[in-house]
Order: structure tokens, then sequence, then C-alpha cells
């Protein structure tokens, strides 16, 4: 009778371990130092055990299932983005997600020139793809509680790191970068715009061109100034980066006469004005460069024929020929050396 005493506290004590092993020890099957498991919006419980059964990611799936049930998860299934730690516990992994206690996503937002480069981008992170974020971005009946439409938006997304959940949906997307837009317009940076007789969304606008021109910060200012004298005299921009996005092409390296013929409102050779948007995503040392530009004479610039990416500025038309006229001249010589060299 006490061996068989004995073998029942036995047996028991086995199984107590090895139900405590089961909900406290480490209940991972894979190899790497971590898994993430995408649980789109509406998906149900049956859909999340199949998933983690496919990827093989818990030593004992008829475990978890057991105990998601007497942990009522079935029932409180949260959208999201979870990361499952290797070893993690199985207690661990179902209250986590019970809880809905999402890994973070964070997205940098760089330099865009397009609404379809910056949707696809964020597409990749989040659970909205591309198309949903794009369709956002082209509802004006979305986009004007920002005070913007979808020529204008891409004013508010300033270049940073946000980070949100992974089923963020585009609106509170877009609401937290309208967020950080605000708060980088201080009021004296909003007066300095104006000062320049600029809005928040035309000094943006402005930005992105310069952003466009050059990408030495001495000469930014300047430039703007440029471009801030032309439209005080009522003259047209002329500004290559434009013409280069209203073709779609980013990365041609000569404007020629037939491009100042493209027609479309971003062409800044037939039309007056700023363009109807930004034509890329300005950097805020561009952006502050412009809103305390010099007050200059200045209405041409050239690139300087050492290329150092510098440029001359000028007055007359007259002066602005001499300094492309040295540009090209010495890219000509340039481009001959190439040649020759390619010829050997």
């Amino acid at each position: 009778m006490k061996k068989f005493i004995f073998g029942f506290i036995l047996l028991v004590l086995v199984a107590a371990v090895f139900v405590l092993f089961r909900l406290f020890g480490p209940a991972t099957a894979f190899d790497s130092d971590n898994y993430y498991l995408y649980i789109r919006t509406g998906a149900t419980y049956e859909q999340v055990l199949d998933t983690l059964k496919e990827e093989h990611v818990l030593r004992s799936p008829a475990f978890f299932n057991f105990m998601a049930g007497r942990m009522d998860y079935p029932k409180n299934v949260r959208a999201g983005k979870y990361e499952i730690k290797k070893g993690m516990g199985l207690t661990t992994i179902l209250r986590m997600l019970h809880n809905g206690r999402q890994a973070p996503v964070k997205i940098v937002i760089t330099k865009f020139r397009t609404l379809e480069g910056l949707a696809g981008a964020m597409g990749k992170k989040l659970e909205a793809d591309s198309a949903a974020l794009l369709d956002y971005l082209h509802n004006n009946d979305s986009l004007r509680s920002f005070g913007v439409d979808s020529n204008t938006v891409m004013a508010i997304v300033v270049p940073n790191t946000y980070t949100y959940f992974w089923n963020t949906p585009p609106s509170a997307v877009f609401k937290k970068m309208y967020a950080a837009y605000k708060a980088w317009w201080t009021p004296e940076r909003v007066q300095a715009a104006k000062a320049r007789n600029l809005t928040p969304v035309e000094a943006t606008t402005l930005a992105s061109i310069v952003e466009e021109e050059t990408n030495m910060q001495a000469d930014k200012g300047k430039i703007a100034s440029v471009y801030l004298n032309r439209l005080a005299k009522k003259m047209r921009l002329g500004a290559d980066p434009t013409l280069k996005f209203a073709a779609r092409d980013f990365e041609a390296r000569h404007i020629y006469f037939k491009n100042e013929e493209i027609e479309s409102p971003y062409n800044t050779y037939r039309h007056e004005g700023l363009p109807p948007g930004p034509i890329c995503t300005p950097s805020e040392a561009t952006l502050d460069a412009v809103i305390h530009s010099p007050s200059t004479d200045y209405l041409f610039f050239a690139a300087r024929p050492d290329f150092s990416g510098y440029s001359n500025f000028s007055v007359t038309f007259q002066e602005h020929q001499a300094n492309a006229n040295a540009y090209r001249t010495e890219l000509r010589k340039q481009e001959a050396i190439r040649d020759s060299i390619k010829k050997k």
C-alpha cells in the first residue's frame, strides 16, 4: 500500500512538474532569437492557431490551445504585430496576446518624391498596404481635416522616425504625422515664413525645390532667395527640378528645351508661381534655410565650373549666361576626357 501511495504521489509530482514546465518553461520551437506573429484585423482564434502550427512556433500547439481556452483568449483576439522571443513561456505568450501588447513598428521618413513612393514604403511596415494608404492620400475629404489636399499632403510629412502599431489605420498614421508637422512649425517659424510672404505649406513647397537643387547647405538660403525674388517680380520660377517631377524622370542629368514644353501644373517654365505642392519631402535643415533665407538681389544661379557642388549667383541675365557657359565649357571638357578613356 505504501508503495502504491508513494508511486501515486510521485506520479502527481511528475505531472505537476510537467504542467509547470509547459506553463512557465520554454514553449517556443524555433531556432532564431525571435518570431513575429502578425494577426490581421478581423482574424479569428482558429486562424491564429493555424498560423502558429504552420510556422512551427510552439512546441505544443495542443497545450497552447488548452490554456488559451482557460485564459479566455479565443474571445479576445487582438490584431497586431507580436514579438515572441525564443524561450518564452506559454503563459507569457498568452498574456501578451490577450492584452494586445504589440511590438512597435518604426517608420523612417527620409526623402520621398511621390505619394506612390511614400505609400509603398509605409505599406511594407503596416497592415494597411500601399494601395490603402495611397487611396487615403488621394482622398481630399479625408485630408481636409489636416488643411491639405492630395497635392499638398506631402507638406505635412516631416522627415523623422515615427513609431506606430502595425495595425494603425491610415487616418491615425497621418494624424500622428500632422501632429509632428504642427510641432515643428512653431510660432517663430510661422512668423519667419510669413515675413517672406509664405505659408507653412508654401514654404515647404519652395523648400522641396531647393532640396532638389543642391546638397550644399551653405547655398540653400541663397537659392531660396533667388526664387523668392522671382516670385516677387512675377517671374516664372523656371526650376529644373519641377520639370523632372512633371516628367517623373528624377534621374535626368540634363534638361532640354523640349522638356520645357511639358504640359503640367508643375512645369514652372510655363506656369507662374509655386507648383501645386511639394515635389519631395525636404529636410528640416532645408526648411530652416528657406524661412531664414537672406535678403539678396539674386535672380539667377548656375553650378560652379569646379564641380564643387556650389553655385555662382548673379543679378543680371548676362552675368548668369557667363557663369552657365563657364560650367558648360568645363563639363564638355570633362565629358571629352571620359569619352577618350572609354575608347582606350
